[in-house]
C-alpha cells in the first residue's frame, strides 16, 4: 500500500508539471484502468487530482503567455496580432448580422396595458412615451 500511496504522490507531481492524464501515466508507467480505478476509490486523490490538474494548467498557461509576450518583443506579427485581438477592444473580430425581424403575434391592447402598468410599477419609464404625452398634452 506504501508503494501505491508513493506513486499517486508522484503521479499528482506529474500532473503538475504536465496536466494531462496520458501524458502522466505513460511517464509512470502506470495503466489508465489503475488511474481511473484510484481516482473512484479514493475521494482524497481524486480531489488531489482535480487540484493538480489546475494548477498544472495555470501553470502551462502562464509559460504560454509568456512565450507570446516574448513573440511579441521579438516582433512576431502573428503573436502581435493575436495579442491584440485578444486583450483589445478595437482589435477584436466582430460579427455583422443583416436581416429582418417579423413580429408573429402583436400584443392585443389590453397585454400592452398590463405591460405598461408592470414598467410604471417597477419604476421602469419608457422616454419616447413619456415625451410623446408631454406633446400630447400640450
Amino acid at each position: 500500500m506504501k508503494k501505491n500511496n508513493e506513486t499517486k504522490m508522484l503521479f499528482l507531481e506529474q500532473l503538475k508539471k504536465t496536466p494531462i492524464v496520458q501524458i502522466a501515466c505513460e511517464k509512470l508507467c502506470i495503466g489508465r484502468a489503475t488511474f481511473y480505478r484510484w481516482k473512484e476509490e479514493d475521494a482524497e486523490f481524486s480531489r488531489k487530482v482535480d487540484i493538480a490538474i489546475f494548477d498544472g494548467r495555470l501553470m502551462v498557461n502562464d509559460l504560454a503567455e509568456s512565450q507570446l509576450i516574448g513573440a511579441v518583443r521579438d516582433r512576431d506579427m502573428r503573436a502581435i496580432m493575436y495579442w491584440l485581438k485578444h486583450h483589445h477592444t478595437d482589435y477584436k473580430t466582430r460579427i455583422e448580422l443583416e436581416g429582418t425581424l417579423n413580429t408573429v403575434h402583436e400584443l392585443s391592447d389590453e397585454q400592452k396595458e398590463l405591460v405598461r402598468q408592470a414598467f410604471v410599477l417597477a419604476g421602469i419609464t419608457n422616454e419616447y412615451e413619456e415625451d410623446n404625452n408631454e406633446n400630447t398634452n400640450q
